[in-house]
C-alpha cells in the first residue's frame, strides 16, 4: 500500500495570532499530511524561507507589508519555481482574487474555511489543481470573459492607499464611520480622512456614488 503524500508548505501572513491559529488548525487536521516547514510575516521574510526550505504549496495572505503576496511570488520565483501559492485572505474582493491569481496564485480562498477544507485545498494546489470558493471562482471567469473590466479596475485603484481601499470598501458595502473605525482601529477623524481622499481620487461625490461606482466593478 503507497504511503500518503506529505505536502511541505510555509505560512505567510503578518498577524502572529493568525498563523498560530492556521498551525493549530492544520497539525489538528492535516496530521501526517502537512509538513509546516516555516512561517514568515512580510514579504522580505517570506522569499527567504520559500528559498530556503522550497515549500510544496505556500498559504500566502494577499495584503503583506514590504509590497504584498505577488510581490513574494515574483521574487521567489527563480529560486523555487515549483513552487505553488494558495492565497488565504480575509478579502474577498474582485480586484485581489483577480490580481492575485494573475501574479501566480493557483488558488484563493478566504479565512472563513475551515481546518478539514484547506487541508483539501493545499492538497488540491499541490497537485496542480486551481481552487476557489464558488463566488471567488465567478470572479475569475468574469474577468477572463470580459465581464469585468480588470485593466480599468487596477488603474482605478491604484491611486487609492491599501487603508484608502480599506475603508472604501467598508464604507461602500454601508457601514457607518463609526464602525469603519472599529473595524480598522482607527479614529472616526482619520475615516473622514481617507474618505475624502478617496472621493477625490476616484472624483466622485458622495457615498452613494461610491457604493454605485464599487458595485458596478465587483468589489463589494
Amino acid at each position: 500500500m503507497a504511503e500518503p503524500k506529505t505536502v511541505s508548505i510555509v505560512i505567510v501572513d503578518d498577524h502572529a495570532m493568525f498563523r498560530r491559529g492556521v498551525r493549530a488548525e492544520l497539525e489538528a487536521a492535516g496530521r501526517g499530511v502537512i509538513r509546516i516547514l516555516a512561517e514568515a510575516a512580510d514579504v522580505d521574510e517570506a522569499v527567504a524561507a520559500i528559498t530556503a526550505h522550497r515549500p510544496d504549496v505556500v498559504l500566502l495572505d494577499v495584503h503583506l507589508p514590504g509590497g504584498g503576496g505577488a510581490e513574494v511570488m515574483r521574487r521567489a520565483a527563480t529560486a523555487s519555481p515549483d513552487t505553488r501559492y494558495l492565497a488565504l485572505s480575509v478579502s474577498d474582493a474582485a480586484e485581489d482574487v483577480i490580481g492575485t491569481i494573475r501574479g501566480g496564485a493557483r488558488g484563493y480562498v478566504t479565512k472563513t474555511i475551515t481546518g478539514p477544507e484547506l487541508v483539501q485545498a493545499i492538497d488540491r494546489v499541490s497537485d496542480g489543481d486551481a481552487v476557489f470558493s464558488p463566488r471567488l471562482a465567478g470572479f475569475v471567469l468574469d474577468a477572463f470573459s470580459g465581464s469585468i473590466e480588470v485593466a480599468a479596475v487596477d488603474e482605478d485603484l491604484d491611486r487609492l492607499t491599501e487603508r484608502e481601499r480599506e475603508v472604501m470598501r467598508l464604507i461602500a458595502r454601508g457601514y457607518a464611520y463609526k464602525e469603519v473605525a472599529k473595524e480598522l482601529f482607527i479614529s472616526i477623524k482619520t475615516v473622514e480622512t481617507h474618505m475624502s481622499s478617496v472621493l477625490r481620487k476616484l472624483q466622485l461625490s458622495s457615498r452613494h456614488e461610491l457604493t454605485r461606482w464599487a458595485s458596478d466593478r465587483r468589489l463589494l
